[in-house]
This record gives C-alpha cells, structure tokens and sequence, in this order.
C-alpha cells in the first residue's frame, strides 16, 4: 500500500503551461524497506505523473527524512524526468525496482558545494546510487575504467563525489 509521505508548497510548471503539486510518495517493500518516489498532481485533473523509484530507505522515518530534503531544483528535474522518461528496459518504475539507467544528473554537486559542503552531503544522502552513479559519470568524478561504480555502496559513491570536487576546487 502506497502512501503519500510529504506534500510540498513549491508549484511546478511546464513550458506548455501546465501546473503541477509535487508530493513525495512511499510504500513498505517485502524486505522491510521502504522505496519513495515522486508524483507530480496537475491542476487540470488529468493524469498524475509518476516518476520511477528515487530511492530506498531502510525504515519509514528514513523516508520521510529524504523527503524533506528534496529541493525545488530537484523536484523540477524529477518533474521533467517524468514527462521524459528514458526509452527501454533499463528504466525502473516503483512496482518492478530496478535500479534504472543513469540518466541526466539531479544536482550540480560544484554549485551546492559553493553553497557549503554540508548542504552537498545532507543532499547527496538523500539520493539513490543510481543518481549518485549519474552525478559521477556527467561531471567526471572518477577515472573511467579506474573504479566500479556499480560495486560501490551509496556511502562510498557519496565520499567519492565529495573528495573529487574538494580536490577539483583546490586544484
């Protein structure tokens, strides 16, 4: 059973002219986890849009957590990733919970590390590793063929984008 974990204040428009109320939703996996995503409900009462799975919490408080950590910013690139979804079988959707292919990234890590590294940390924790994968290939963060990115955990990718733009900015 789905539920609804935030809803949030920001509206969402479309170049078409469309508005959209964001709220972040979730529902209890047969492992005990929690997977959240997002849906975007219009004003016209046509249909919601759904994106894939954004992330898996171990408990519901986690969840709810990384919901309220989620940006405008993010919620418009989550908007246009719905209405855009990646064409094959790579995409992931809440009921199958694939990981998905890698895709646009969700955050410039160099302008909201300018922001301060804590900001970067606390919303980088709040990402799947397939997004955090995303964010390392686009601003080339690590050496290609150097690491594994699908080997390493959510910790490891999120202190492997962290170290590379420290070191990139001081360079």
């Amino acid at each position: 059973m789905s539920h609804v974990i935030l809803s949030y204040r920001t509206r969402l428009a479309t170049a078409d002219g469309r508005r959209y109320t964001a709220q972040a939703c979730g529902r209890e996996r047969e492992d005990a986890t929690w997977e959240g995503w997002l849906e975007f409900v219009p004003d016209d009462a046509s249909a919601t849009i759904v994106t894939s799975r954004e992330t898996t919490q171990p408990k519901r408080s986690d969840l709810e957590y990384w919901a309220t950590g989620l940006t405008p910013v993010y919620l418009e690139g989550a908007l246009q990733r719905a209405l855009a979804p990646s064409p094959g079988p790579a995409a992931d959707v809440p009921a199958t919970g694939g990981e998905g292919s890698l895709g646009n990234p969700v955050l410039d890590p160099f302008s909201v590390y300018a922001k301060g590294e804590d900001l970067l940390r606390r919303q980088l924790a709040a990402l799947s590793s397939r997004h955090l994968r995303s964010i390392i290939v686009a601003y080339d963060l690590a050496p290609a063929g150097d690491v594994d990115l699908e080997a390493l955990t959510g910790t490891e990718l999120m202190a492997l984008i962290l170290v590379a733009v420290r070191s990139r900015l001081a360079a």
